[in-house]
């Protein structure tokens, strides 16, 4: 297990490298930057000379590849650089930036989960076919709105109309479930779209007709056999849904006004402003990769066919095999199939 974390480790480093050196290859190769817009422009009535001072002062009078080393170095010692606009360092203004968009992206979260778990159990078992049908089709629905309607419907309906919602920003908790609501509604589609999927399969596995002719009732069945297993994939999806959160912020808190990632982000893309838009990729790619790890690790606790493919993989001789000796194997169906709740299993 620990070789197997080490190695998780070891991808997500790999990871943060690739996104940094794709984001700096792209972003240089854009025509212009901040410094050259602000030194064109006739209205600064900049002389060649102050030119030069200020691409000397930022490291742009150095070839690409010069840059890249020394930006990668300064990476590498805790130093983002410095924002081409404004001259303050990237690490404030994103730490300035960071806990708003936190707070609006794990509330969206949880608003996510509770929406995604509704439809997906009630959607199953509920009794009426046409709520069923309409809680079945809720993902697709959702998929297929963009997250900035959804989010002027919010703020047309529940601030100007029945002004339940502050329309703004305004500090207090209230004005963050207006666009909480709505990156929970973007990310709850896939999420119960999954889960939806994951019960009907686990419903027709094997053992969930065992323990009906055992006598097991539909509360238990669901409790301690149906929603462990269907859980297991949408933990899986936990790791694209945090990228759609880190997404969605960025037009969520262009709707609603709010301070943030996403507004930062968005004024670094109009300003051209490298620095800035380079320390955002890597705070959106760190906070990607964490959550796959954590995904990762926690997966095989949870799933023990999954860490009995981990103990496998690791290369290990046993006396069957020096003498020549083929090792038994589980069958299919006993390596894949769902587990049974214990107390059931022992009877």
């Amino acid at each position: 297990m620990a070789r197997y974390v080490l190695k998780r480790l070891a991808h997500t480093v790999l990871v943060l490298w690739a996104a940094y050196t794709l984001a700096f290859i792209l972003l240089t190769a854009l025509p212009g930057n901040a410094i050259s817009n602000l030194i064109n422009n006739p209205q600064n009535q900049l002389t060649p000379e102050d030119g030069k001072l200020l691409k000397a002062f930022y490291g742009l009078d150095h070839p690409v590849v010069v840059q890249y080393v020394r930006a990668l170095d300064a990476l590498l010692h805790g130093n983002l650089g410095y924002s081409l606009s404004s001259g303050a360092k990237v690490a404030d203004l994103l730490g300035d930036a960071l806990p708003g968009t936190l707070r609006l992206t794990a509330l969206g979260f949880v608003f996510g989960a509770v929406i995604a778990a509704g439809v997906g159990v009630v959607g199953s078992y509920a009794r009426w076919n046409w709520l069923r049908t309409l809680l079945q089709s809720f993902p697709a629905l959702a998929a297929s709105v963009p997250s900035f309607v959804i989010g002027i419907l919010i703020l047309y309906y529940f601030s100007f109309q029945l002004h339940l919602i502050p329309a703004v920003d305004d500090g207090t908790f209230l004005a963050l479930v207006g666009p909480a609501v709505t990156l929970g509604i973007m990310v709850s589609a896939p999420l119960s779209q999954v889960f939806s999927a994951s019960i009907a399969a686990t419903r027709r596995q094997p053992f969930v007709h065992v323990l009906q002719a055992r006598g097991a009732g539909e509360r238990y069945i669901f409790g301690r056999g149906v929603l462990r297993n269907s859980s297991l994939p949408v933990l899986t999806m936990l790791g694209l849904a945090v990228g759609e959160l880190i997404a969605g912020s960025v037009v969520t808190e262009a709707v609603f006004a709010r301070n943030g990632i996403g507004q930062i982000t968005l004024n670094a893309v109009n300003t051209q402003d490298l620095p800035v838009v380079q320390g955002v990729v890597l705070v959106a790619t760190t906070g990607y990769v964490l959550v796959n790890l954590v995904v990762d690790v926690v997966h095989p606790l949870i799933d023990p066919r999954i860490r009995a493919d981990i103990l496998a993989a690791r290369p290990k001789k046993t006396k069957g095999s020096e003498k020549g000796a083929i090792p038994a194997r589980l069958g299919p169906d006993e390596a894949t199939s769902p587990r049974l709740p214990e107390e059931v299993a022992t009877r």
